[in-house]
Parts: C-alpha cells; sequence; structure tokens
C-alpha cells in the first residue's frame, strides 16, 4: 500500500453546488487552505461573486456553470477542471435538492427531480472524475444527511436519494479499497442552509421560508470545516450535531422507537404534512 500524502496545500478541488450554503462554506474553507478550487453550480451570476470573493484575497479559483442532473453538465465540469488545473484531488458532491410534502400527495415528478440532483447528480460526477481521483489517490465526498439513516417522513424522495447516494459511496468505496481512493460520506445534521428554503412541495413549487429556527443549527462555516479535517485525515464517516449523532446511534438499537420519535418531532414543525 502506497503512502498517501494527506496534506491539502495545492489540491485541486471540485465542489458542486457550490453557490450557496454548505458548498460555497467549503470553497471558502478549502481556498483558504491553499486549495485550488473548482465551483460548480446552476446559477452562474452567483458563482461570478463568489469567484470574485475568493479571488480579491488571492485564492487561486475558477467557476464553472453546470447542472448537476445533466450527465453532459458533469461530464464538462470534469473536462474543464481538467484544461484550467490539470488534476482532481477531492470531488464534493455537494448540490441538493430536498422535498417536503406526504408520498401520498406528492407528485412522482417531486421525486424524480429530487434522486436526478441527490443521486445521479454524485454518480455523474463521481463516474467522470474517477479517473483523475484514482490517478491522484483523491477523495470523494458524498454530502448526505441523517436521512440517509433514518427515513423522514415528509421526506420519502430526499431520504431515498441519500440512502441510494450512501450505498453508491460505500460500493465505490469496497471497489477500489486497494488503490487508495478516499471515500468520505458527511451527514451535516440539521444545518442552517438554504436546502430548506428551496426544498419542493406536493407539486413540485418551492415552499419558501423554512420551518425550522435557522440561527438553532449548526453553521454551515462550521459544517465546511469538519469536511475540511476529514478530508484531510481520510476519514470513512462524518456525522455532526449531537442531535445527528443522537439519531445514527439509537436507530441502530430502538429502531421502532425512533420511529415514533422521528414522527412526533416532525409533526411539530410549523404547517407539517405530518399529522
Amino acid at each position: 500500500m502506497s503512502i498517501v500524502n494527506r496534506e491539502l496545500k495545492d489540491k485541486v478541488v471540485v465542489i458542486t453546488g457550490a453557490s450557496s450554503g454548505i458548498g460555497k462554506a467549503c470553497a471558502e474553507v478549502f481556498a483558504a487552505q491553499g486549495c485550488k478550487v473548482m465551483l460548480s453550480a446552476r446559477q452562474t451570476d452567483k458563482l461570478q461573486y463568489i469567484e470574485f470573493h475568493l479571488k480579491q484575497k488571492g485564492y487561486d479559483v475558477a467557476t464553472c456553470t453546470s447542472d448537476v442532473s445533466k450527465e453532459d453538465d458533469c461530464r464538462n465540469l470534469i473536462i474543464e477542471t481538467i484544461n484550467r488545473f490539470g488534476k482532481i484531488d477531492v470531488l464534493i458532491c455537494n448540490a441538493g435538492i430536498s422535498m417536503r410534502a406526504l408520498f401520498e400527495a406528492a407528485d412522482l415528478d417531486v421525486i424524480r427531480r429530487v434522486m436526478d440532483v441527490n443521486f445521479w447528480g454524485t454518480v455523474y460526477a463521481a463516474k467522470f472524475a474517477l479517473p483523475w481521483l484514482l490517478k491522484s489517490k483523491g477523495s470523494i465526498v458524498g454530502m448526505s444527511s441523517i436521512a440517509g439513516t433514518k427515513g423522514l417522513p415528509g421526506r420519502s424522495g430526499y431520504s431515498a436519494s441519500k440512502f441510494a447516494m450512501e450505498g453508491f459511496l460505500e460500493t465505490l468505496r469496497t471497489e477500489n479499497l486497494k488503490k487508495d481512493l478516499h471515500v468520505l460520506v458527511a451527514r451535516p445534521g440539521f444545518t442552517a442552509s438554504n436546502i430548506r428554503n428551496t426544498a419542493l412541495g406536493n407539486d413540485g413549487t418551492s415552499q419558501g421560508e423554512s420551518p425550522r429556527d435557522e440561527k438553532e443549527m449548526m453553521s454551515a462555516e462550521e459544517v465546511a470545516t469538519h469536511i475540511f479535517h476529514a478530508v484531510k485525515n481520510r476519514k470513512r464517516d462524518l456525522v455532526l450535531t449531537t442531535n445527528g449523532k443522537l439519531v445514527v446511534l439509537l436507530n441502530k438499537f430502538f429502531p421502532a422507537l425512533m420511529d415514533k420519535a422521528v414522527y412526533n418531532h416532525f409533526a411539530k414543525e410549523k404547517d407539517s404534512p405530518v399529522k
């Protein structure tokens, strides 16, 4: 087994969903630590603003507008990264979308859209980046969720996408066990980010205002710092927040009890679809 360089300075990091929330925070944290960063998201104006902000600080960053639910966009993202930086050391699959609706009432298109971004977006990006990551003995980070460990009511498509992502990444890790590929599954728990504001309702429209108090959650900057250290130390799993760790632990031993606890918790949300 070859020795892996754990220092991240001058490493090339590709971040999807980098225009806000955890993705934007990761861009700032990794760039500040001397990484070269490729920012990817659908909104060109937001990407360019972040690029300008980071370049003002002297960081080496570039952008590529892409929709991870589109295979060709993900292929182009990797091509653009190689053209700009010549290699890829870390791929952070952060782009994600949530939903908030009972499966009974939700349009099937809502489930498809969530799966296309959260699951297929990870698969596409990983597929095209993998040859370069194997060459660099690099890292793939999957931004999962506690919803990838415990199915959450009103989030059927979201939980399904995160369960699928975790199964895919676990397989990728095992298949490349002897090739020094590092795979990190990160489960941030509830984080103050934009994902709840853009969550899809039962008809596919955005729910708008978050039903949760963002001030009581871990900040995106805290999450990004934890992810940086987890990548540097080549950890395989990262579970954040006390509540998140409790859910993962208790669900192993008391799954039926956790069903009731999770149901009651989400039933208390403002305008909850769970009654």
